[in-house]
């Protein structure tokens, strides 16, 4: 009997494991271009919104003010939820400036809120996202500006 699941063994381990490859559906295992491959359901379904009021009530609802540097010329990924995966929902440029309201627990992600262009004879101070003066509670960004998650090593601190 011994000797009967011993030959088995060998055989499996015998076998071409470059079939498995020809088998699977269309993606970039299988050689397509990732172009190609559609949407996973990882990429289309993972939101994580942004939450303000972190600092307590006393508080700005985001507590600091970063910048986008060294981010080239396709710009910085703003996703919707604090990994590679996540869709992308905006750019930021160079310079663009954002409110830092949170972080992911790994310390790579933060979540912000962009600031849109400064206000017409303002340049120095951006338009109002309503983060700027504490919130009573914890809470998910309502809006009106884009929120998401962009990569913490990509943000330079600003202010606060």
């Amino acid at each position: 009997m011994r000797a009967i699941l011993a030959l088995a063994l060998m055989l499996a381990a015998c076998s071409k494991s470059s079939d498995v490859l020809e088998d699977l559906p269309n993606s970039s295992l299988a050689g397509a271009p990732r172009e190609d491959v559609p949407e996973t359901r990882l990429e289309s379904s993972l939101i994580r919104p942004v939450i303000i009021g972190e600092d307590g009530p006393r508080l700005d609802a985001c507590g600091a003010m970063g910048q986008a540097v060294r981010v080239g010329a396709k710009g910085l990924a703003v996703r919707a939820a604090p990994f590679a995966d996540a869709k992308e929902t905006a750019r930021m440029g160079e310079g663009d400036r954002a409110w830092v309201c949170t972080r992911s627990l790994d310390q790579k992600w933060l979540g912000v809120v962009i600031a849109p262009p400064p206000v017409e004879g303002n340049a120095t101070e951006p338009a109002d996202c309503g983060v700027a003066e504490p919130v009573d509670r914890k809470q998910a960004y309502p809006g009106p500006c884009l929120s998401g998650w962009v990569s913490s090593a990509a943000i330079r601190l600003i202010a606060g």
